[in-house]
């Protein structure tokens, strides 16, 4: 199972679908804010943030699949999106779930000030919307434990593919004569 992993890892088809399944996920973010009007929260624009580092993963470990520093680069800063994606989503979930007057998420993101996203991209990072109100479901579940899940998947996925980076692969011989 390891080795499949490991294979998975140094080809570019790999790492082009985590890029592409992140993309998606954030088209369908932005396609329920602006084409369905839904307002996103503080905590939805940090999990947008997350998602946006696992596509960064995908890109690039997707430049050079082969260098084992790149594709180590690539995955720490994925399964520390998705780590930090899932217990943010986590942490959003128990605002929705569990209210309480103490319970509040910001009404402003807090980014560095040396990468104020809000600012420099209000049509994708500027919040609008409460934490604790559940505006859409699919099959009984809402957007956020739907992340939960998504998340999770990111984050089992990214921890195989670093261990699988232990596991030594067979060198590839040529057969001539056969």
């Amino acid at each position: 199972m390891l080795s499949f992993f490991k294979t998975l890892s140094t080809k570019r088809s790999g790492w082009f679908l985590l890029l592409f399944s992140a993309l998606v996920l954030e088209g369908i973010a932005l396609y329920f804010q602006h084409g369905m009007g839904l307002q996103p929260c503080v905590m939805c624009i940090y999990e947008r943030v997350a998602i946006l580092g696992i596509a960064f993963a995908g890109l690039f470990g997707l430049l050079y699949p082969n260098s084992m520093i790149l594709r180590l680069i690539a995955l720490i800063l994925g399964l520390g999106s998705a780590i930090k994606g899932l217990m943010i989503s986590l942490t959003h979930l128990d605002f929705q779930l569990y209210l309480a007057p103490w319970k509040q998420c910001s009404a402003f993101a807090e980014f560095p000030e040396t990468l104020p996203l809000d600012k420099w991209f209000p049509y994708l990072f500027q919040p609008y919307g409460s934490c604790s109100e559940i505006s859409w479901q699919f099959l009984g579940f809402s957007m956020v434990q739907w992340l939960v899940v998504i998340f999770s998947f990111y984050t089992l996925l990214l921890a195989l593919l670093f261990i699988s980076q232990i596991k030594r692969l067979k060198p590839k011989q040529r057969m001539l004569f056969h």
